[in-house]
């Protein structure tokens, strides 16, 4: 480079010519350029945010209003279904049943009702025909009705034999018996214990329940399974039955002999000593219940050609348990079967049946003493 070449004026790349005006130019137009473009820029984050921000405050109101005025249908409704109503059931759980069911439109709705309504708490458990799409209003006016619960309700006592629950149900449901009985063989969908060996005998547990109006006979089999089930988790029935060293499936049979011979609730853990008691010395039971559940026969005694019949439940004949239960037992039987009372009991005889009275002897002579009082509680009430 010359000494020119220091003073000279920078060129133009494409033409040769001086480039600081047209270079200023550009810089001008490029600031503008990215000034505008901010400015858009900006523009456009703020209406984003206005638009975001604004949606969310539409969609806040309507969640808001959902929650504070949940969708609810209007009118009485029409059509017809069963809802349960079960023991103990919260207003929670009933909104969800009637929900579930298309009776309300919303659980939430129906709560709102429920926990202004100070009657809400008086609602029954049962079976209650409803009608589809009502106000929760008019399904809490229904549920308050006594007249849409169905009538189903029924009382099975302890003790009863599996036939004469069938009975008992057949009258109160108008299903015929032939229906309880092949509900009674072909268990494969009660739900039974695995110990229960596919027999109902001693698992239709009793008590109050509210039958379905459009079940069948056996989804009530099953449900008085289930609450047989139910008893036995709650209680512990298997893990006590092993600290007894006793099989679930002999707990029950016990029980249900217990049940049979027993009167009033204070002599079953007595009843159960005498049975544990005969069992340990090997002494046949020697029951007339046993026999009678054999000829499906009740009365308070046998005669001595009953205690002649072959049959594994003849127990006269055969010593321990009967192969199976001879009744469906309660709470208190099954306790009783768990826990006999201490005594050196051997024997008992009701000696007034009709004051449920019973009494206990560890002798034979005792016994006899006891039998005679039965025998003038006899003579007083011929024919029993």
């Amino acid at each position: 480079m010359n000494d020119l070449d220091l003073f000279s004026e920078p060129q133009d790349g494409r033409q040769g010519r001086p480039a600081g005006r047209r270079d200023q130019r550009r810089q001008r137009k490029g600031q503008k350029r990215r000034r505008r473009n901010g400015r858009a820029a900006v523009f456009f984050a703020l209406a984003f945010l206005v638009a975001v921000f604004g949606t969310a405050g539409v969609l806040g109101v309507a969640v808001l209003d959902n929650r504070l005025n949940p969708p609810d249908y209007d009118g009485a409704g029409s059509g017809s279904v069963t809802v349960q109503v079960t023991e103990g059931a919260s207003g929670t759980v009933i909104a969800a049943a009637l929900e579930e069911h298309g009776v309300v439109q919303s659980a939430r709705a129906f709560l709102k009702v429920w926990n202004a309504e100070t009657r809400s708490s008086s609602i029954q458990p049962g079976f209650y025909q409803m009608r589809r799409k009502m106000s929760s209003k008019a399904a809490m006016a229904l549920l308050l009705d006594p007249k849409a619960r169905s009538g189903n309700q029924i009382t099975i006592p302890e003790g009863r034999r599996a036939y004469e629950t069938y009975e008992l149900l057949s009258k109160k449901t108008g299903i015929p018996m032939e229906e309880f009985e092949a509900a009674g063989k072909n268990t494969e969908n009660l739900g039974l214990p695995e110990y229960a060996g596919g027999k109902v005998e001693g698992y239709l547990f009793p008590g109050r329940y509210n039958l379905d109006p459009n079940g069948s006979a056996e989804d009530i089999l099953k449900q008085m399974v289930a609450r047989f089930v139910q008893y036995a988790e709650s209680s512990g029935l298997e893990a006590k039955a092993e600290e007894a060293d006793l099989e679930p499936a002999k707990v029950v049979t016990l029980a249900s002999l217990v049940q049979a011979e027993g009167g009033k609730p204070s002599d079953l853990p007595k009843i159960s000593r005498v049975i544990y008691n005969r069992i340990k010395i090997g002494m046949k039971l020697q029951f007339d219940t046993t026999l009678l559940y054999a000829l499906k026969d009740r009365r308070l005694a046998v005669s001595v050609a009953d205690t002649k019949i072959d049959s594994p439940y003849n127990t006269y004949k055969h010593a321990g348990l009967t192969p199976g239960p001879i009744s469906n037992p309660g709470e208190a039987a099954i306790d009783a079967a768990l826990n006999p009372e201490e005594g050196e009991w051997l024997y008992f005889v009701a000696t007034d049946p009709t004051n449920k009275v019973t009494k206990f002897a560890e002798t034979w002579q005792e016994h006899q003493a006891n039998e005679r009082e039965f025998e003038e509680w006899q003579s007083r009430n011929p024919g029993n």
